[in-house]
Order: structure tokens, then sequence, then C-alpha cells
């Protein structure tokens, strides 16, 4: 093909031209190149051109006064890699057929790559078409070029199945990711597992980018979805013709279907038949670590967190740590909050917390929970654009914190910056009001809502400002909001009115609204705890007894109370009434001694007594 190159009379141009070449370096052997008259190769001119930019490129290949098919596919490359528009490559294939040149499997390759990205079925219909006549229909890289032009491009996933289905070599994981990854994006969860469970069975091994497209596939199914393809992946499992590498993906897929389900202990039983080798990838830890978090087994996900950072080939990832944050939130423990900070800083990753908002807003929420808010501010500010989900995760934990003045200034900030206010903006400073006793602003704000940016107050946004109102003893106003709303009250409404009544003593009114809370929320405990302790006040002992036989009929029980304290690394917790903590016994032997501590009268009380008249 090179037999009238002029490439035999310049050798050494042509072998300076391979490889990575500084820009000093390739603009000097250039110079040479014009000098000796040798920018009219082929050869030489297929080399430069994959060394320059588009626009250079483009430059270096008009030089040629008769090119053959090696500068076409060099400078299609170019156009496809520069993501240029599709019709650049187009226009390139049409005047390589105007030189009567024959394209080859490369011409078809880097011209579908070029049309990857675009939505216009006619480009990718006509190089289908020219495929068939060239005879290239069954090469194996033509056809995934075009499945993903279809798939990806054009977005025709009947047209991209029609195509896969015709492909006489499906052993490239390239063709089966494009396709499930395309159903699961359409929202076509039970046809991207079907062939997700096809692909296993074939063993066709899943890399990463296939696992994360299944499990989000997963993430849409209904609890009966959840059911079935529970059963499907369990049966497929027992298969014996699965090779290991397609079994760990077959139990990574039940790993997280049962963690979705709220079947915790099956979620740690799919986990732990995963293999070694399927252990080194990240995607199986994320998804029963997230099972954890997501089912309120915050120190089980912690303790499998600290076992995964000692295995060996698998480093955690963003979405690992937006998990251990949650974690970290629903427990306090921030000492591993920061550990997880300083994990990016050390690796110089800290460009990601600074770009990946999802991240940086699970950090915030963590530092607001854990009541560092000034590591709060910090990350915030770092972040390279903010979104109203950020600033409403930190305007949230401003407010919960006590900081109602700041929360109240960043949302001026955030409106000042051209951001439109959401639901979840508003009920953050609503809250941030009924915290900090901000009567005025509280109303303004709800008043504003509906009228100046068009946002529907919600249920949420109505108990919101039914507490502001009851904390500040606004308890008849708060009230009528509450009989006037155009929702029906729920426990949160009333139970926002019963601390507003508890905090103001209104005995009579405590009385009603603590039944009203039993009628919407009967299984739970505060509404009969708040009646019973106001009936005692006013020594309706009869009142309370039967109160109490209620609910026992009913086997409503106190909520336990629980807390977290995180000791050397470790997360201990503790529950009300339970005694299975290994160190109880020494634990009750300091509170003992504390207690008869307390019991003590101190010097200063003792010299107080004593110089009473």
């Amino acid at each position: 093909m090179y037999s009238k190159s002029l490439a035999s009379s310049f050798p050494n141009l042509a072998t300076l031209l391979k490889g990575r070449l500084s820009q000093r370096h390739l603009f000097q052997i250039h110079a040479q190149i014009f000098c000796y008259g040798a920018h009219h190769d082929n050869l030489i001119v297929t080399r430069l051109i994959g060394h320059y930019p588009l626009p250079v490129a483009l430059l270096v290949f008009d030089q040629l006064q008769t090119p053959n098919i090696f500068p076409f596919n060099a400078i299609i490359r170019i156009v496809a890699e520069g993501k240029a528009q599709p019709s650049l490559a187009i226009s390139f294939f049409k005047r390589l057929k105007q030189h009567s040149l024959f394209p080859n499997d490369f011409t078809f390759s880097f011209l579908l790559k070029a049309c990857a990205t675009c939505s216009n079925p006619l480009y990718v219909k006509q190089i289908h078409a020219e495929v068939t006549k060239c005879g290239l229909i069954y090469n194996s890289a033509v056809c995934n070029g075009l499945l993903v032009s279809y798939g990806k491009g054009v977005r025709d996933l009947v047209l991209a199945l029609n195509m896969f289905n015709e492909m006489p070599d499906k052993s490239s994981i390239y063709s089966w990711i494009c396709l499930i990854d395309g159903y699961a994006k359409s929202g076509l969860s039970e046809k991207a597992l079907k062939l997700f469970l096809e692909m296993v069975q074939k063993k066709v091994i899943p890399d990463n980018a296939t696992m994360v497209s299944v499990l989000s596939a997963c993430a849409k199914l209904d609890v009966a979805g959840i059911e079935n393809w529970v059963r499907m992946f369990k049966d497929s499992a027992k298969d014996d013709c699965l090779v290991s590498s397609t079994s760990d993906s077959v139990n990574n897929v039940l790993s997280y279907l049962y963690g979705r389900w709220g079947k915790i202990e099956e979620s740690r039983e799919a986990f732990d038949k995963i293999g070694d080798v399927g252990k080194r990838n990240v995607v199986a830890w994320n998804s029963i670590i997230g099972a954890y978090v997501q089912n309120g087994c915050a120190v089980e996900a912690l303790s499998l967190f600290k076992v995964m950072i000692d295995y060996p080939y698998v480093t955690p990832n963003h979405v690992t740590m937006v998990s251990v944050l949650s974690a970290c939130s629903q427990v306090g423990d921030i000492d591993l909050g920061i550990w997880v900070h300083e994990y990016f800083k050390s690796r110089g990753r800290e460009d990601i917390l600074r770009s990946n908002s999802f991240l940086a807003t699970s950090m915030i929420d963590m530092y607001c929970k854990c009541g560092d808010l000034s590591r709060a501010k910090q990350v915030f500010l770092s972040m390279l654009t903010k979104d109203v989900i950020s600033y409403s995760v930190m305007i949230m934990g401003l407010a919960v914190n006590g900081e109602g003045h700041e929360a109240l200034r960043l949302f001026s900030e955030m409106l000042d910056c051209g951001s439109r206010p959401n639901g979840g903006i508003f009920l953050g400073v609503l809250c941030a009001c009924s915290h900090s006793g901000f009567l005025e602003a509280g109303r303004q704000i709800f008043h504003d809502m509906k009228t100046k940016f068009s946002v529907s107050p919600q249920l949420e946004h109505y108990a919101c400002y039914i507490d502001l109102l009851a904390r500040v003893g606004r308890i008849e106003e708060a009230l009528d909001v509450a009989k006037t709303m155009p929702f029906k009250p729920n426990n949160f409404v009333w139970g926002a009115l019963l601390g507003g009544c508890l905090l103001h003593f209104k005995g009579k009114l405590t009385q009603d609204i603590s039944k009203r809370l039993i009628e919407v929320d009967p299984q739970n405990s505060a509404g009969y705890v708040m009646l019973s302790n106001s009936l005692a006040h006013d020594r309706d002992w009869g009142e309370v007894s039967g109160l109490r036989r209620v609910m026992k009929d009913k086997g409503v029980k106190k909520h336990r109370g629980c807390s977290w304290i995180s000791i050397e690394g470790i997360v201990h917790e503790f529950l009300a009434g339970h005694s299975s903590h290994p160190e109880l016994a020494c634990i009750s032997s300091v509170l003992d001694g504390l207690l008869n501590e307390m019991k003590l009268p101190s010097y200063g009380v003792i010299d107080n007594e004593q110089t009473l008249p």
C-alpha cells in the first residue's frame, strides 16, 4: 500500500515521528519535512496528523495531493477524538470515496466513534449501508461501533437490539454494556437485568461499568420486582455452569437487591459468597456498605468499611465514602468523618471533593450533624460549583445547630447568585426561623414561597411554620393554620403543637392535642406519654391507669434511648435496658461509683450550711 510513498526517500523522518514527542521536537521535525518536500508523503502526513490537534491536523492533511486510505483514517480518527461535529467526519468519508479509495474496518470504526454521540439516525443508517456494501457487517469492531452509535448516539434501543442480535460474535463486553446501560438509563430495568442474566450465563465476565449499570437498573425496581429478580438470580447462582467471576457478579447483585428489600442478613450472606477476586471490585463493597447504611445499621457499615481498608487490591471510591459519611452522620462518629476528609487530602484527591457536589454535600451533612459547623463551612466554601442541594444541606445544618442568622444570610447569598430556591431550601430556612425564634422573618418567608417564588408549600413546610408559631407561644394561631391548610395534619403537625403546649404550659389544650397525636400515630408512644403526664399533673389517676391499659392492649412501647461513642476508632452502641455490651459490668461499676459520689455532700455545701443562721 505504501509502494508509491516517498517514505523510502526519507526513512529517518518517518521514524522520528514514532512515539510521543515534545512540541519543540515536533516543530523541528515538521520544519525538516517542509525543507525536504516530504509534506506530500502519505506515511509522513499520517503520522504528523496523529501529533496535532484537529485545526492543525486539517491543515496538514490538506497539503496532500493524492492521499491514500491511511491519512484519511488518521484525520477521521482525530475528528472523532476531538468530538467535532459528525458531519465533518462524514465529509471526509465522502472525499475518500471521491478519490476512489476503499474504506476498511479502521475507517468505519473511527467514523462510528465520531457518530457515537450523534442523535441524527440518518448518519448512522448511511454508514450502516456502506458497511454492508463493503462486506464488513460481520467485523466485530465495526459491529460494536454500530451498536454504540444506535444505542448511545441515536438512542434507538430497538435498532441497537437488532444490531446486537445480528452480531456473529458477542464475546466483547462492550456490546453487552452498551445495551444494558441504554436500558438502565431509559428506565427499562427488566430488560437490562434480563440481558445481564443472559450475559453471565454465556460466561461473559462483567466489568465495573457493567455492574454499575446493572445496580442502577436494580435501584428502579419496586418491591415486587425485587422479589422476582432475587428468585431468578438465586436460581442462576445455583447453576454449576457459571464460572467464579460471573458467580461473583450474581452474588453482588443479590447483595444489593436484598439490601433494597430490607433483608440485611441475606444481603451479607450474598456478599460473603463473593470470592477473593470478586472482592477486589469496589462495587461489591459499595453494595453491602450501602445496604447497611440504608437499613439503619451504621455501626455494621463502619465496621465493614474498616475491613475493606485493610483488604488488598481494593480502594474506596467516592460512592464508598458517601455511604461511610452517611453512617458517620447516623452515629455521630466525627473522628472517622475527619479521617475520610484527610484521606482525600493525603492522596492528592481533594479536587474530587471540590468538584463532586454529591460527595461534598455528604461531607457537609456529616459535619453539620456531628456539630462541627466550622469544617462544614470549609467544605462548602471550597466547592467549585454550589447547586441548590448543597445550599439546602448547609442552610439546614446551620438551622439545626442554632445558627439562624447565618442560615438566613446564606439564603440571601444564594438568591443574589441567581439560584432559584426549591422546597428543600425553604424547609431549611423555615427550620432556621423556628429554631432561632425569628417569627417575623418566618412569616415573610412562608408568604413569599408562593407569591414571590411560585413554590407551593407542602405539608412539611406547614409543619415547620406551625412549629415556629408554637415555639414562640402563638398556639392559637398555629392551630388556625393547622385547621385551614390544604392538608390533613399528620404526626409532625400535632407533635409541633404538642411541643408548644408543653413549653408554654397549656394544660387542657395539651391533653386535646395529645389525643389528636394518638389518633394519627397510634403506635408512637410520644402522644400517650405526654397525655399521661398531663393527666398525672391533674391527679387524674384513673385516666392514667386506663391509658396504660390501652397502650398495653395495642402493644405500644416507649422507644428505647440509643447512643453511640467512638473510642480508638471503635463505635460502641448503647441501648436503654439492653445488657449485651461486653464491658457492661465494668461500666455499671463505674456508674455506681459516680452515683455514690454524687450523693455525698460537697465541701462547699457543708461550709454554706455551717454559716447559715
